[in-house]
């Protein structure tokens, strides 16, 4: 799948509207190399036990997630925004699959640190219960920004766009339609 595209469905529930819209992403791009991890289906223990004091050993699921994300030029990660952040099981799964030595690396005797994701772009798809508006002029948007910012920039992915659909709850069919058609495109697009 070297240079292709790999989504990243982080929605627990394989139900979800998250699931339907890693769905319609993957139909659109069909015609492209493409991938998929359903965080859900992996097995792995999300808790960084010892932090970076001690090396957790990776499960061979999270082996395979970190050649996935290697080999890819493009991220699509798609997820829920829950009390303003990922659901537990993605931020697990960022503790556990990006850690020294795979994404990036600490300088010694310095503040600094190399990226080795670099050259890669990003895009995410976050579903949340509030219009999207409110929750840039009332909150910030920190998801939005912990997940490009100090996730995704911090690594080497400079090139991130972030796609917020919202309000899900209470939302009407012809509404959640209309974004699993616009998803399918970026999908038919490979952005």
């Amino acid at each position: 799948m070297h240079g292709g595209i790999l989504v990243i469905d982080g929605h627990p529930d394989p139900e979800s509207y998250c699931a339907a819209l890693s769905s319609a992403y993957l139909e659109g791009a069909k015609e492209r190399k493409i991938d998929i991890l359903r965080i859900r289906d992996l097995k792995f223990d999300p808790n960084l036990q010892f932090g970076y004091r001690k090396r957790t050993e990776l499960e061979p699921d999270l082996i395979m997630c970190q050649e996935l994300i290697r080999n890819a030029s493009h991220l699509v990660w798609v997820y829920p925004v829950w009390w303003g952040s990922v659901p537990a099981i993605l931020k697990g799964f960022l503790d556990r699959v990006l850690v020294p030595g795979f994404a990036f690396k600490k300088r010694e005797g310095s503040l600094l640190w190399d990226k080795y994701l670099s050259g890669k772009s990003a895009r995410l798809i976050c579903t949340m219960d509030q219009p999207t508006w409110y929750y840039r002029l009332i909150y910030g948007c920190p998801s939005h920004r912990a997940m490009k910012n100090l996730t995704m920039q911090f690594v080497g992915i400079r090139r991130v766009r972030i796609t917020a659909i919202g309000p899900i709850r209470m939302s009407t069919d012809a509404f959640r339609k209309s974004w699993l058609n616009k998803v399918r495109e970026l999908g038919a697009r490979g952005i």
